[in-house]
């Protein structure tokens, strides 16, 4: 279970809660429930602080925060094992408990990923939050806001962007998904949604044929404890490396050629764990 010098990745969903009810959550509203219980969530964490050499723990949901002890039972230990931690969050969270958030993971975040949802908040409100709580960060942290293009909303994107980047906030768009593809936009909103992602985001594309380390120094990890070596995988229900609750989780030797034609992942592409 050898990893590279560069290090591995695993995206945890901590839980399957979320308090937010988005109309384009990729995720099925019966599927947004669940959390792990104290044996298991303490198994999980014995699991990841086992990985064999440098990794990351980026967590995600449903909503992290959520969480009943996300910050005491979760992030406390995180911060005091050998992971380095990353979060998705919706960013609803009150000032105290970002603050606590920041507070312990201090010298192991790496990025805080912040989702703009305007179905559930004001750009100018989630703009200024934002922008209090980076100048907080230390400044190697990468702060970055990421929001979902819906089709038939790009207006409102284009001016989430410009608010954002006007405080030196990064921002990063996610092309919707729906199911096993990605949601479709008239023709004429084309030549703005090319110019949204122009200068990066998420677009889920394809690469299949091309090795990927995913399954090696990347995987994903479900809140009941199983893994898979990436998302597009466990759709499909292949690709699983066991559990990290039951103790039969195992990496694989060697990286595979990607069958996919299409890959919502984006941390094995910027991390450069697939082959060009």
């Amino acid at each position: 279970m050898a990893v590279s010098a560069a290090g591995g990745v695993v995206e945890w969903q901590v839980c399957g809660t979320c308090n937010y009810d988005c109309s384009y959550c990729i995720q099925k509203k019966k599927n947004r429930t669940g959390a792990p219980d104290r044996a298991k969530l303490d198994a999980i964490l014995d699991s990841l602080e086992r990985l064999p050499g440098r990794w990351e723990v980026k967590m995600s949901g449903g909503e992290p925060f959520t969480l009943p002890g996300f910050i005491d039972r979760v992030v406390a230990r995180l911060a005091a094992g050998p992971l380095q931690v990353s979060v998705l969050t919706n960013f609803h969270a009150p000032r105290e408990e970002l603050c606590a958030f920041e507070s312990l993971t201090r010298e192991k975040l790496l990025v805080f990923s912040a989702s703009l949802h305007l179905e559930f908040t004001t750009l100018g409100a989630f703009v200024e939050k934002a922008a209090a709580f980076r100048s907080e960060l230390p400044d190697r942290v990468r702060f970055v806001v990421n929001s979902v293009v819906v089709p038939g909303r790009l207006k409102e994107q284009r001016a989430a962007k410009e608010a954002l980047e006007a405080r030196g906030l990064a921002y990063f768009p996610q092309v919707m998904k729906v199911g096993r593809g990605i949601a479709a936009y008239a023709p004429d909103e084309e030549e703005d949604l090319r110019a949204l992602v122009a200068g990066g985001g998420n677009t889920a594309p394809s690469y299949r044929g091309r090795r990927c380390e995913s399954g090696v120094r990347y995987f994903v990890l479900t809140w009941q404890g199983s893994a898979w070596s990436c998302r597009t995988a466990k759709r499909f229900a292949e690709g699983s490396l066991g559990s990290l609750a039951d103790g039969d989780f195992a990496l694989r030797a060697e990286p595979v050629v990607c069958p996919y034609d299409i890959c919502p992942c984006t941390v094995p592409f910027h991390r450069g764990m697939i082959a060009q």
